[in-house]
């Protein structure tokens, strides 16, 4: 039995921790998750779970090596406090666990800051960089704005260090306010409202404004030994609302094979790239399983399963993906264990 540990995760650990499980090998897993919120969805997977407390920095790594300590925890995914947990991990290393994070901390510290990450791909010939500008101040922020548009580009910006889409907008002009109280949620904001919003402060954490990709996005969900040579690589891209393609494109498997060389990242890890003007662009890599992987494992590569054999040091054939494949996705209803 094999102990596997996810930390505050996202509900699609839901899927990941399945997969494990029904793993075609027969090897037997028992999953261990924790999360602030007792019902979240994630945790309905694991055979143990607990409420987990709101700590940071050293105190949550506590927490965490603990956990790990009390319930012989053999591998540890964690999605919270990546960064934390990599300072610390040979912490982890003598208890016993494995923890499936990159441990060359200037690179994930990089991969959390995407400013930094740009200025790291910058000039490699790896990916496109879009064209941006790291603000912290709304003469900063204008200035930006009227570059960008100078150079012939709808405008967006975003955090530098938001995860998903939190804090992206667009900037639009010729919105229609009214139509827009009474339309769906929109992520668009005319420049005057975002610039006179910024002006309320003096500074305000850093945003990244940056030329508008217009074209199709792509996720490359990606898998790597420990030391971050690439095993197999699956594009993602999107298509109209739930609908995704599997595709084989040679220039989306170069960009996955020259990350992987610069950077190194071990287990799994996603690229996303959106084109514009028909050029694939970079906007983040992240160094953990995507939100959308179980998608991408309709292809036949059992991702989860293969990186946990990977940070275990076992051996398999190199998988060979299905593509070519149209795919989406259903809700999956459940009863929910416990109760209240």
């Amino acid at each position: 039995m094999t102990n596997i540990y996810f930390n505050r995760w996202f509900s699609v650990s839901y899927h990941y921790m399945n997969m494990i499980r029904d793993n075609p090998d027969g090897g037997s897993f028992k999953f261990y998750g924790t999360h602030p919120d007792p019902n979240h969805l994630s945790l309905q997977a694991c055979d143990y779970s607990e409420r987990e407390p709101v700590l940071h920095g050293t105190e949550y790594v506590d927490y965490a090596v603990d956990f790990c300590r009390r319930h012989e925890i053999d591998i540890f995914i964690p999605r919270l406090k990546m960064l934390d947990i990599a300072k610390e991990v040979e912490r982890f290393d003598a208890i016993g666990t494995k923890v499936m994070v990159c441990r060359d901390i200037p690179l994930l510290e990089s991969m959390l800051e995407k400013d930094r990450f740009y200025e790291t791909l910058q000039g490699t010939g790896v990916v496109a960089i879009p064209e941006y500008y790291v603000v912290e101040t709304a003469d900063q922020f204008k200035t930006a704005y009227d570059t960008l548009v100078r150079n012939g580009h709808r405008v967006c910006f975003k955090p530098t260090d938001s995860e998903g889409g939190m804090g992206f907008r667009i900037i639009d002009n010729d919105m229609d306010p009214l139509a827009n109280l009474y339309g769906w949620v929109s992520s668009s904001v005319p420049f005057e409202q975002a610039y006179g919003t910024l002006s309320a402060v003096e500074k305000f954490p850093k945003l990244m404004v940056m030329e508008l990709l217009e074209e199709d996005e792509v996720s490359i969900d990606c898998l790597a030994d420990p030391e971050g040579k690439l095993i197999v690589a699956i594009p993602r891209r999107k298509s109209s609302g739930r609908i995704y393609l599997l595709d084989d494109v040679p220039e989306l498997m170069e960009i996955a094979e020259k990350v992987s060389a610069k950077c190194r990242i071990p287990y799994v890890f996603n690229i996303q790239v959106k084109y514009n003007k028909g050029v694939p662009k970079l906007l983040e890599i992240n160094p953990r399983m995507s939100g959308g992987l179980f998608i991408t494992c309709l292809s036949g590569v059992n991702m989860p399963y293969l990186a946990v054999k990977t940070i275990m040091g076992q051996s398999f054939e190199r998988p060979d993906p299905r593509l070519g494949i149209k795919a989406s996705y259903l809700e999956l209803p459940i009863v929910m264990q416990g109760k209240g």
